[in-house]
């Protein structure tokens, strides 16, 4: 293909249910195949099944997509939309003579098949001069010698004996045009320079070159992706417990980091494990896309999820939360709870692996007043721990409120009860979270800074009389 051309990729989905992770990776790798190069990315709806095909799912689709942060040029085409064109192609193929009318009947196919079990089906219409009046529908007029080859940039070149294709139907006898000639039709139309999509339609392929040769249009270049399997090896479904791309954001995986795992889920660029949009985009070829299937890997997800979460901007990453909290359907935070999380994101976004893990760290940013102390951390409260937290509450009440500040000023009153820092952090964490386990209690009360944080330790200092 000339490089004078414009790259034009597609990404066509049925809509019949959710976006699945393998059709989302393959929407991926054909954004970045056309962004990286100033080519167009576009989106086709596969809605010709009428009985299966649903306004919801289509919905669902083009939520993922935007979700995953893949734009689109153009606005989506609907294949059944364009049904008319396709059945005009095939009357043009029949009148050229690379098709021809097949009056055979269901019934009369299918005796032949039970009869004829280990060849594909010769319609006795391919050469017949007389012509009933009668239902038709319109076969493609395939070679019946020689090769078909498919010269795949993952899969290297694919040869296919002709004598093993039938003539396949192009339009039907009630005139609906098969998946097979829409699919052509359309790419052409669309002027799709790359088909880039799963290898399970590999097959498909040599019939679809079939088409191209017979109109005598150009060929696109193909490039079939292996198919993601779980982490036991075996294809992806439900029982790996996540397939849908929702279903990896109902997680709280960042979109950040699902571009970043699903673009090294089958391609590679050297050793690099983590990059940025703009490095997937320079990096991203069809060379470097594996031919083995790729596997799930969710401690390795969860490693991408980790580093991006910590990488974002803190703007970004509060967008991020408050699009998670809204999505699953959670109580939406209040103005205070966000000024809070948002001053205790720098510290906890470098150890949480998802927005709930961070969320979860964050708790005692988002309770209100007066904290709820669980049994365990209760223990830490008596009548000489609290009067501990009397003496810090007065001691930092006007202290410069650092880190490092409240730090210095929390081991003189430990010094001053002669006992060890620790022995302070308990009660004081208790006093601030009601929990035992929280992130550091100087980082929750920078976080929560000083009116909040002498609140919530004169609520118990005020209990050791």
């Amino acid at each position: 293909m000339s490089d004078n051309i414009p790259i034009v990729t597609r990404f066509a989905p049925s809509p019949t249910g959710y976006l699945h992770i393998g059709g989302a990776r393959t929407a991926l790798f054909n954004w970045l195949y056309a962004r990286g190069r100033g080519g167009k990315f576009l989106l086709r709806i596969e809605d010709t099944d009428r009985a299966r095909s649903t306004p919801e799912a289509t919905e669902a689709i083009l939520k993922g997509l935007e979700w995953l942060g893949l734009d689109w040029d153009e606005e989506p085409y609907s294949q059944y939309a364009r049904k008319d064109r396709h059945a005009d192609v095939a009357r043009q193929m029949l009148a050229n003579g690379s098709a021809y009318k097949c009056f055979s009947t269901t019934e009369e196919i299918a005796a032949w098949r039970e009869a004829n079990p280990r060849q594909p089906f010769q319609s006795p219409w391919r050469a017949a001069n007389d012509q009933p009046d009668a239902p038709y529908a319109i076969r493609l007029k395939a070679p019946q010698t020689g090769e078909t080859v498919i010269e795949d940039a993952v899969q290297g070149v694919v040869r296919v004996a002709n004598d093993q294709l039938d003539d396949m139907v192009l339009l039907r006898s009630d005139g609906s045009p098969t998946y097979m000639l829409a699919v052509v039709v359309d790419d052409h139309d669309m002027g799709v320079t790359h088909v880039i999509r799963g290898d399970d339609h590999l097959t498909n392929t040599a019939r679809q070159i079939q088409i191209y040769d017979a109109m005598n249009w150009p060929r696109p270049v193909f490039a079939h992706i292996p198919l993601i399997h779980g982490e036991d090896g075996k294809k992806l479904s439900k029982r790996h417990g996540a397939v849908g791309l929702h279903e990896f954001a109902a997680l709280g995986y960042p979109a950040v980091a699902m571009r970043n795992y699903l673009a090294r889920l089958g391609w590679s660029h050297g050793d690099d494990e983590l990059f940025n949009d703009a490095q997937a985009r320079e990096w991203f070829d069809l060379s470097g896309i594996g031919r083995a299937p790729a596997r799930l890997d969710f401690k390795k997800l969860e490693h991408v999820s980790g580093h991006h979460i910590g990488e974002m901007e803190d703007a970004a990453l509060q967008a991020a939360l408050d699009e998670f909290i809204k999505e699953t359907g959670s109580k939406s935070l209040t103005s205070i709870q966000k000024e809070r999380l948002g001053a205790a994101l720098t510290v906890l976004k470098q150890k949480a692996r998802t927005l709930p893990q961070l969320l979860e760290q964050a708790r005692f940013a988002l309770i209100d007043r007066p904290v709820e102390i669980d049994e365990k951390a209760g223990k830490a409260l008596n009548s000489e721990s609290r009067g501990m937290l009397k003496s810090l509450t007065a001691a930092v009440q006007h202290a410069s409120w650092t880190r490092d500040e409240l730090e210095r000023s929390a081991k003189i009153i430990a010094e001053e009860n002669g006992v060890g820092l620790g022995k302070l952090a308990g009660p004081l964490r208790a006093a601030l979270a009601g929990r035992t386990a929280t992130p550091s209690v100087f980082d929750m009360m920078t976080a929560l800074g000083r009116e909040e944080t002498l609140a919530r330790l004169r609520d118990q200092t005020e209990l050791a009389g």
